[in-house]
């Protein structure tokens, strides 16, 4: 059935204990994860491709089949909207809607470890005019908080593009912790719980249907206000 998504649940009723440790540990060392081959050919190609143009450029990461990535793109024509998913199954079936008649010319999906892609950007001197992260994997339990984004090592990579960053998801203390990340980072941003008039993900449309209360962070980050 399409409204039967479960509500997330967790062991963890608050921030969790060790965050800011753990984020600021993270803000205050270098990444030095190497880079996959593949991704570093991926990234080179679309970079040349870019040349350069980055301040009308829109990034959907994680994008999963890319439907978002298409309705960025309807609703930002003057954008350069770029879905990025490591999965080549989903993006198969984005690149099939890409084909179709009505499908919007300023989409592109791109195959990336989404990790390879925020080091990479960043040190390509990306600087984006907004950023996505629609209903990341939000590893509930306790012990995977380094598996968030915002408790990532990469975290400082994502916030060195700059832009309007907009995370959505259906757990609200991933939102709040993702806000009190960015707190620590000097950033401010803004969490509320919404209704999108027209859902941008699948995910987003099924969690809607199981009566989940949504929620999105929202901020507005300098371009170059985080070093690497």
């Amino acid at each position: 059935m399409f409204a039967n998504s479960q509500p997330i649940h967790s062991a963890q009723h608050g921030f969790h204990p060790r965050l800011r440790e753990v984020v600021e540990k993270h803000l205050h060392t270098r990444f030095l994860r190497p880079v996959s081959p593949a991704s570093l050919l991926a990234f080179a190609e679309l970079d040349a491709q870019l040349e350069g143009r980055y301040e009308n450029l829109i990034l959907d990461t994680g994008c999963g089949t890319g439907a978002s990535t298409l309705e960025l793109a309807r609703l930002y024509p003057d954008c350069q909207v770029i879905g990025i998913d490591k999965s080549a199954l989903r993006l198969a079936r984005g690149q099939r809607l890409l084909q179709q008649p009505e499908a919007p010319e300023n989409a592109l999906l791109l195959r990336c470890d989404l990790v390879d892609f925020w080091l990479l950007a960043a040190r390509a001197g990306w600087r984006v005019r907004q950023h996505y992260l629609l209903y990341p994997n939000p590893w509930p339990k306790p012990e995977h908080l380094k598996r968030r984004w915002h408790a990532h090592p990469v975290f400082p990579s994502l916030l060195v593009l700059g832009g309007t960053l907009e995370l959505r998801c259906n757990w609200k203390i991933y939102a709040e912790e993702f806000a009190l990340a960015l707190q620590y980072a000097g950033i401010a941003a803004q969490v509320e719980e919404f209704t999108p008039e027209a859902a941008l993900t699948p995910f987003e449309r099924k969690y809607q249907a199981s009566a989940h209360t949504l929620w999105s962070c929202r901020a507005s980050i300098a371009n170059g206000g985080v070093a690497t």
